[in-house]
């Protein structure tokens, strides 16, 4: 019961930022197609966050990353999932 319990508080505690991104190609070649890269920006909540470069990987086009996007992540911190908006 307990263990149930903690997989369901576990589940229902995520959490949502909100990003508004323009990266050029250029840009996102120099600074974040390396590993390990961090992409530093506001939300627009106003909070400064940072996560990895590597969840935009799939939405890099010929000119680069241009959108909203809403990254989920867990109660730890740990990066679930991104989606354009």
């Amino acid at each position: 019961m307990f263990i149930v319990y903690v997989l369901f508080k576990l589940k229902c505690t995520m959490y949502r930022i909100i990003v508004d991104l323009t990266i050029t190609a250029d840009e996102y070649i120099k600074r974040y197609q390396t590993v390990g890269a961090v992409v530093h920006t506001r939300s627009r909540d106003g909070r400064k966050v940072q996560f990895p470069a590597g969840i935009l990987q799939p939405y890099v086009t010929h000119s680069g990353i241009q959108g909203t996007f809403q990254i989920e992540f867990d109660n730890l911190g740990k990066f679930q999932k991104i989606t354009v908006l």
